[in-house]
């Protein structure tokens, strides 16, 4: 793929979510559906799609750890548990730390904490530090299918309207392991 061309599929997937919209992007294992973390109207949007109840909160993703400062309570995390999930980052574990008292309950559900990763995957890397922020991110799979490892099934679950940034999907068979970042406890196996 050309620069130019690379660049108009960023264009689309970018202004979709400047306009409050759900995008699918190429993820480690699987494709993510995503939104502006920031807005309650694309989130809304995201559960209404994927018929997930709000109450069981939502992972995000990013480029970096930076991005994610906003949305967790980092002051709450001991030098030596920062050790560890920056030893596993960029990559597919995703850590469930305390959230910020300001972050949303539409990204935090009935919890006071938040999932959060650093993807690894070079078209998430890129999509995050172009939006400047993290996304929003649940496999795309409606509720009972199967979730979407290319553009085609992406397109046969969602239709052809919905924005798509068109890539493969990294070699990992399972999606992403989530660990409690307090305690180390592990949530779901990766």
């Amino acid at each position: 793929m050309s620069g130019q061309e690379n660049s108009t599929v960023f264009a689309d997937v970018l202004q979709a979510l400047q306009q409050e919209a759900v995008i699918a992007y190429p993820t480690e294992a699987v494709f993510g559906l995503g939104c502006d973390p920031d807005s309650e109207k694309a989130v809304n949007a995201l559960l209404a799609l994927k018929q997930r109840p709000w109450q069981k909160g939502l992972i995000l993703i990013a480029a970096n750890y930076e991005q994610l400062k906003p949305y967790v309570d980092d002051a709450a995390l001991s030098d030596e548990q920062r050790a560890t999930i920056f030893s596993c980052w960029p990559g597919p574990v995703t850590w469930v730390i305390p959230a910020n008292p300001k972050t949303p309950s539409w990204l935090t559900g009935s919890f006071d904490s938040l999932a959060v990763r650093v993807s690894n995957h070079p078209l998430v890397q890129q999509l995050c530090l172009r939006y400047g922020k993290p996304l929003v991110s649940t496999s795309a799979n409606l509720s009972g299918q199967e979730p979407c490892r290319t553009v085609e099934e992406v397109r046969m679950q969602f239709g052809p309207s919905l924005p798509v940034l068109v890539g493969q999907v990294g070699g990992r068979l399972n999606p992403s392991e989530i660990r409690d970042a307090l305690t180390g406890k592990q949530f779901r196996q990766g």
